[in-house]
């Protein structure tokens, strides 16, 4: 089995997060979203892993230190890492013909800018499987249109009228990738585009023209980490799942004086929190030091440094400093302060 990973974007809906660090590698619960959804589709698989596959975009964003932390994913997990390149941003369809090199055999197909819980058996006798979850407003998704036996017949993009409210949320299993890949290359050969890109789905919709059998895998939780309010929910969401499922999740050389931790929290490594206030629903990562603050359902990347702050909902990326009784400020592009 293997998985191919899209991942070229730059994230813009996550600005300034996403300025320094790929949006796939933003952690979230304590580890990257890549990681997180890459090892929960390889748990629900429960089988081995042969091939990771990693599209990336311009190697001066996706650097070597980039192409190290996928590597050690990858290989952790009992599998080789391959990476390519997409050299310019043409589409999903685009992306994952990038990696034509590993489009052979069976092979999940998942975007990493959304995280699954999810357990179920796996149908192979399926040509595909298109993962999805039941949402309350189908209009705003990509949806199924199933038949009476249950299979996949049409997908539909933001339905004006009802089809079904089954969102498609972006991972997919092929039981040989290369028909897909077949189908994708007559895509790109013969210029099919929309909404000027090259599409998986006009690759699927070929497929599903010559008979083949497309299923739904459902999943229990689909949580998105596309701009700043999600990603922080989704923290949230997590958390709970993890501190459900017995996880460790503050690390035993976090220094505490006069602090109250209010579970779930994540707490990383060589954390400083004095006369402090954390939880419920907090990450904060590795290095940071917290003083004389309250903090709750927010998100903190490393080596940061926060004193006298009110927070909620707030999400502050790496090495920076933030004081509550700043009179002097130094703010980049797309930050906010409210």
């Amino acid at each position: 089995m293997k998985i191919i990973v899209p991942m070229a974007g730059r994230g813009s809906r996550l600005r300034p997060h996403t300025l320094t660090v790929p949006k796939p590698l933003i952690p979230v619960a304590g580890k990257p979203i890549v990681h997180r959804l890459v090892s929960d589709i390889a748990k629900v698989l429960g089988e081995p892993i042969d091939e990771i596959a990693f599209i990336l975009g311009d190697p001066a964003f996706f650097g070597d230190d980039v192409v190290s932390s996928l590597t050690e994913l990858a290989e952790g997990l009992g599998a080789k890492a391959s990476i390519y390149r997409q050299d310019r941003p043409l589409g999903t369809g685009h992306a994952i013909m990038s990696a034509k090199e590993s489009l052979s055999g069976p092979a999940v197909i998942a975007y990493a800018d959304t995280l699954i819980r999810a357990d179920f058996n796996l149908d192979k006798e399926a040509d595909s499987v298109i993962w999805v979850k039941q949402v309350d407003q189908p209009e705003a998704y990509g949806v199924v249109k199933l038949n009476d036996k249950n299979e996949i017949v049409e997908l539909v993009e933001k339905p004006q009228e009802f089809v079904s409210d089954l969102a498609v949320i972006g991972i997919y299993y092929f039981k040989d990738v290369g028909v897909l890949k077949n189908e994708l290359q007559y895509v790109l050969d013969n210029n099919i585009i929309n909404g000027g890109e090259y599409q998986i789905n006009d690759g699927i919709k070929r497929m599903m023209a010559s008979g083949k059998v497309f299923v739904t895998g459902k999943v229990d939780e689909w949580m998105d980490c596309g701009n700043k309010n999600v990603t922080v929910e989704t923290n949230s969401r997590m958390l709970g799942f993890l501190q459900k499922d017995g996880e460790k999740l503050v690390s035993e050389t976090v220094t505490q004086d006069n602090t109250t931790i209010i579970p779930p929290c994540y707490i990383g490594e060589g954390v400083t929190l004095r006369n402090t206030t954390i939880g419920p629903n907090v990450s904060v990562g590795n290095g940071c030091t917290i003083e004389d603050s309250t903090i709750k359902n927010s998100l903190i990347q490393t080596q940061t440094v926060i004193k006298n702050a009110n927070l909620h909902n707030a999400m502050i990326g790496n090495n920076a400093i933030y004081d509550g009784k700043f009179k002097t400020v130094s703010i980049g592009d797309y930050s906010v302060l409210e």
